[in-house]
């Protein structure tokens, strides 16, 4: 039942919420009011708006009065804003509880960072959802406006002995893969003829042969562009392995504040100078959208030392070579008790029984009944965003996975679960797809590695976490995924 107000109160809180009748609503409010308010609330027996009216709305401090006949502030700068971050401030940081910063976001964007950088960014924990500019869908041929490829200068190479031998590798890795876009867009032309490709309506999203398509002017036009879209993404694709990590990208993030502040903190303490500086940059930028929840981000004393302590120890203590890998995926380890965790856990919320007493009574199913529990709970699924319940998270797999870094960039992204990777390096060599063998470049390929795995070996006998930067995408790294 809708809370009832006088029509001076609805007056007043018109342009504060989406509406005042019904009891869903949305709230346009200064995120770190909104924040504070929504802290108060969990704390009363009052509703939010009569808790705003309350205790929000006339409070000097606040100067929310200001902000009356405007659905917003008039801007970052606004005396109204300010006030209430001071507020946030001196209130919400003071009940000391993290859940509270995380009901204040805001969207970033990155802009010419490496793909060593965006790395760092996309592996953050839960609470920032990364965007990153594709290498498939889009040509990395481009050149800025002195006349260079896009990549990072990092600056300890570039202050060293490598400097020279660093760019003139790098110039050599994108000028072959430049060289070589159009021609190989010529090859998956011939290997795939449009008459071959079947696409999907436009409309209704059924498949769509072309031969159907080009009956209709229109939809002729429409499958022939999305023809020259999937050969150029195809082209793209395959030549991606000569990009360095070194290669700039752009990227977008949405994240709480409690997220990136830990990010912050994160890159604050990375010994890469381009996180550290990365680390500023973005701060700065957030102080302008969220500053009152990123107001504590700083470097951890914590999180260097350990990390170094830890790869001195590591590297002390392990003194024999890598197994060669046997599989590019490997299963360490999983629940071998899986299939009765998950019936036991399907059965679960429609019973009053204690879980372990659940998990006993499956054990002694039969395999009939215990196939028909799962046959129930699972083959009503018609795709993918048909998501199962939550009784198949748990169970966990962790595997042990070598690719090569367009892999690694493919896999990383957007998963929930636990991730850690290695150093990129040269030492597992690379793989060539079979399509830049058939197309003629395999010479100039290995030629391009074989360069980049040298100058790797230089630069990593200097600096050892810069070197990671000359690695090109075709080279194999090794992570480990932890998943439910």
């Amino acid at each position: 039942m809708s809370e009832k107000f006088t029509a001076g109160e609805e007056k007043s809180l018109a342009p504060f919420f989406t509406n005042l009748t019904e009891p869903v609503f949305g709230l346009k409010l200064p995120q770190e009011i909104a924040g504070a308010l929504f802290s108060r609330y969990s704390r009363s027996t009052k509703s939010l708006r009569r808790t705003f009216l309350d205790e929000f709305l006339g409070d000097p401090e606040l100067a929310l009065q200001e902000l009356l006949g405007g659905m917003a502030p008039a801007g970052d700068h606004s005396a109204a804003l300010k006030k209430a971050r001071a507020f946030y401030d001196r209130v919400l940081v003071g009940y000391g509880d993290d859940s509270v910063a995380q009901l204040g976001g805001a969207h970033l964007a990155c802009e010419g960072i490496s793909n060593v950088a965006v790395k760092l960014l996309e592996d953050a924990r839960i609470g920032i959802a990364p965007l990153e500019k594709s290498t498939r869908y889009v040509r990395f041929d481009q050149k800025d406006e002195n006349g260079s490829y896009l990549f990072y200068r990092e600056p300890r190479i570039m202050g060293s002995r490598h400097r020279a031998a660093y760019l003139e590798t790098m110039d050599l890795l994108f000028k072959s893969y430049s060289r070589q876009l159009d021609p190989m867009i010529e090859f998956v032309k011939r290997s795939l003829p449009i008459e071959a490709i079947e696409v999907r309506h436009p409309e209704s999203g059924e498949p769509l042969a072309y031969r159907e398509a080009e009956k209709d002017e229109k939809l002729k036009k429409w499958a022939e562009g999305a023809y020259r879209s999937t050969v150029r993404a195809q082209a793209c694709d395959l030549l991606r392995g000569y990009l360095p990590a070194a290669t700039r990208t752009n990227a977008g993030f949405f994240g709480v504040g409690q997220a990136f502040e830990y990010l912050l903190t994160k890159l604050y303490s990375h010994e890469l100078t381009e996180a550290r500086s990365l680390a500023g940059a973005i701060h700065q930028e957030l102080n302008q959208l969220i500053p009152s929840f990123v107001k504590r981000a700083k470097a951890s004393e914590y999180m260097a030392e350990t990390f170094t302590a830890t790869r001195t120890l590591a590297q002390k203590l392990v003194r024999i070579k890598p197994a060669d890998p046997r599989k590019q995926v490997t299963l360490i380890d999983y629940d071998r008790a899986a299939e009765d965790r998950v019936i036991a856990a399907i059965l679960y919320p429609h019973l009053q029984h204690p879980l372990e007493q659940l998990r006993k009574l499956t054990s002694k199913l039969s395999k009939k009944q215990r196939q028909r529990i799962l046959d129930e709970y699972l083959k009503g699924r018609r795709h993918r965003r048909d998501k199962p319940g939550r009784a198949t998270e748990n169970v966990y797999y962790t595997f042990d996975i070598i690719g090569n870094l367009g892999l690694y960039r493919d896999l990383q992204r957007h998963r929930i679960l636990t991730q850690e990777r290695q150093d990129f390096t040269t030492a597992h060599g690379y793989d060539i797809p079979e399509e830049i063998i058939q197309a003629g470049f395999k010479g100039d390929f290995d030629r391009c590695m074989a360069k980049a795995a040298d100058l790797y070996e230089r630069i990593y006998q200097d600096f050892p976490l810069e070197a990671q930067y000359v690695v090109p995408f075709a080279f194999k790294t090794r992570w480990y995924m932890k998943m439910n």
